[in-house]
């Protein structure tokens, strides 16, 4: 199914306001079930106005060049000049539950760059919104590393990144370890900055997302 453009405006608790693309996996013909989803946040380059600048990297790239995925992909735009938020993402994230057959056990978050560190940060804010994150060239606190224990982590840098230096990722998984996390980190030793479009078109990953589900009581 081609991805779709939405639009939500919301002044529930706080105005949101948010551009983004919607991938489905289903037909209609299909018999109902829940579906995974996985959100990818783009980096600082790509805010702004122009949807189409989020498809240049990640899952959406993926798609445009014929790939198809057996979950749901949201990517929200941030606004130029601001950061990713996550309380407004979080209730963006609420409308796209409530308005899609969304399996809520499996719900999967990655994001490059400045998507990169607001995957560390809304799931170290939301951890039991997530059955498994992917950051990408992002950084988080390490002493926060402790909400993430019980969530599979899968993160990824270039060792010549002189944006966001390797350590960045390198503090959080080591944190992560330290506390007996189920954590993993790729290094590309000959990339810099762009340690994503190697992520991405991996389909590894992929599999390693639907292989994780958040345990419920």
């Amino acid at each position: 199914m081609p991805l779709l453009t939405k639009y939500l405006k919301s002044a529930a608790c706080r105005p949101i306001e948010f551009h983004y693309w919607l991938y489905s996996p289903y037909t209609e013909n299909q018999p109902p079930k829940l579906w995974p989803l996985l959100i990818f946040l783009h980096g600082a380059g790509e805010r702004g106005t122009d949807l189409n600048l989020v498809k240049q990297h990640g899952p959406l790239k993926q798609i445009d060049q014929g790939k198809a995925f057996p979950f749901f992909i949201a990517a929200p735009q941030c606004p130029a000049g601001e950061w990713w938020f996550a309380s407004k993402l979080d209730l963006w994230l609420n409308e796209i539950i409530q308005s899609l057959p969304v399996d809520s056990t499996r719900i999967y978050l990655t994001g490059l760059s400045m998507g990169g560190f607001a995957t560390w940060y809304w799931a170290i804010e939301r951890p039991e919104r997530f059955a498994a994150i992917a950051p990408v060239c992002g950084g988080g606190e390490p002493f926060l590393a402790e909400r993430l224990k019980n969530i599979p982590v899968w993160a990824f840098h270039g060792a010549k990144d002189e944006v966001v230096p390797l350590r960045r990722s390198t503090e959080m998984v080591d944190a992560l370890k330290k506390i007996g996390g189920n954590v993993r980190l790729t290094i590309y030793e000959n990339a810099a900055h762009d340690s994503w479009t190697e992520t991405y078109a991996n389909p590894e990953l992929y599999t390693w997302f639907l292989n994780q589900k958040k345990q419920t009581l």
